[in-house]
């Protein structure tokens, strides 16, 4: 009842609200019509709502986001579907492969590659930050507020207590408790007991095409389930971008439009020449045709800004519209989503090179090649870590003598339009893992290219 009075007050304290909603229900219904009668794909209906999103969410301002818990029910109706995506598709696959030493070179491609591609990521975003130079000029102590550096503090105190040791991380993995794992989503532990689950099946040979069947029917359902969600996806896109337009808007990027676009660039190359290396040259399949075949996860991954969240559009574009084999898309995508964290790792040397410039300082070889490491070596644990790339943002300016205090001024300027840095990195995570789980489907002879070469499904 509170919730519907608080949804009324808007109308009153807030002019605007009828002509936002009007404007809302109008553009609901052109995507509708597009969607319907048109019978444009969806992926094109998504971009129409993200631009026309972001114009209304821009124009309307704070009014905008009243639309918010619409964005909230499109992304929680999408993670409902992670857990059972995942651990269906997982036993499902391991007993289709029916020798369980085929996961082991599975597992070390996937992973290979993976921080192959992160390591390259640093690369570039260092490169990026040498090239824009987006921290000169920029007076960090601007960001000098005691309600900002208190939220940052406490966030950074929170991630530090969350901080693990390597062996911890690995412990981590083994779930002491699996229906837990499974009731709170911990990706890491269900993949761990999904492949031993798998395993004891083919080995204990009690009812394995059974059961093998019974999961792949019950993967098949999740995916048509995922289709039915994706359906609603061009109104929850527009609501998120109509919320994040609204209450950050563009006035914040005047400052650090420098940072944002070198952000940006250098995922933009990231994704054509690192990924589209991958797929191009060493698959030798059209990179385009693989950017249409993903173009829906890309869409929901910029504006959800959650790799897990966009989990199961993925494997469902990746599986459907390139042909990748269910098993291996269930297998690799979700320790991508987990581990692969390109996006990030591209912030983590752009930012420390934003750091160093405008706190002048001059970088040696040695601390380009330090934050190169630090950056590699952290970003692959950062979906455990509570409040990751504040925490693992500090960890990185450390390693060329940067302060704490310092830290928290360069990340409180950064933090307040982060959502719309975020929202690209996690559009570069996401392209990351199709493009491995595409080169491992390509090596292990699970991909159809007549799948892939063909138009992309709606």
């Amino acid at each position: 009842m509170n919730g519907l009075s608080d949804f009324g007050r808007v109308f009153v304290e807030q002019p605007t609200a009828p002509l936002f909603w009007i404007i809302t229900l109008a553009v609901f219904a052109v995507l509708f019509f597009l969607g319907r009668v048109l019978r444009l794909p969806l992926w094109l209906r998504v971009i129409i709502a993200l631009i026309a999103g972001g114009i209304v969410g821009y124009i309307f301002g704070d009014t905008a986001a009243s639309i918010k818990p619409l964005g909230d029910a499109f992304i929680k109706l999408i993670r409902m579907l992670i857990v059972p995506l995942v651990f269906t598709t997982i036993v499902g696959g391991v007993i289709s492969m029916g020798d369980p030493k085929r996961l082991g070179g599975l597992g070390l491609k996937t992973i290979g590659l993976y921080l192959c591609t992160t390591v390259f990521a640093v690369v570039i975003g260092i490169i990026s930050g040498i090239v824009f130079q987006p921290g000169n000029g920029v007076d960090y102590q601007s960001a000098d507020s005691g309600a900002a550096q208190a939220q940052i503090m406490e966030r950074l105190g929170a991630a530090a207590e969350a901080e693990r040791s390597a062996v911890q991380q690995l412990l981590d993995v083994i779930p002491s408790n699996p229906v837990e794992s499974l009731a709170t989503g911990d990706i890491l532990p269900i993949i761990f007991f999904a492949i031993l689950f798998g395993i004891a099946i083919i080995a204990s040979g009690q009812g394995e095409e059974a059961i093998g069947k019974t999961m792949e029917s019950a993967a098949e359902a999740i995916l048509k389930l995922t289709n039915f969600v994706m359906a609603l996806a061009p109104y929850g896109v527009f609501a998120l971008m109509a919320w994040v337009l609204g209450t950050q808007g563009l006035a914040i990027l005047e400052n650090l439009a420098k940072l944002t676009l070198a952000l940006y660039v250098a995922c933009v190359v990231q994704m054509v020449f690192v990924y589209g290396g991958i797929i191009r040259v060493l698959l030798g399949l059209p990179f385009f045709r693989f950017l249409g075949g993903i173009a829906d996860a890309m869409g929901t991954a910029y504006s959800t800004a959650s790799s897990s969240a966009t989990l199961p559009v993925t494997i469902s574009n990746v599986n459907h519209n390139l042909g990748v084999d269910r098993s291996i898309a269930g297998s690799t995508l979700p320790i991508g989503a987990t581990i692969n964290m390109d996006g990030t790792s591209i912030y983590l040397g752009l930012v420390a090179l934003f750091a160093a410039q405008a706190l002048g300082m001059d970088l040696t070889l040695g601390d380009y090649v330090a934050i190169a490491v630090t950056a590699t070596a952290t970003s692959v644990g950062v979906a455990g870590i509570p409040s990751a790339s504040l925490f693992l943002a500090v960890a990185v300016l450390a390693t060329f003598g940067v302060t704490t205090e310092q830290a928290v001024l360069i990340i409180a300027l950064v933090f307040p339009f982060d959502r719309l840095l975020d929202m690209m990195r996690t559009m570069t995570n996401v392209t990351g893992d199709a493009a491995v789980a595409t080169a491992v489907a390509k090596w292990e002879g699970g991909l159809n290219e007549e799948i892939f070469r063909q138009k992309a499904k709606e």
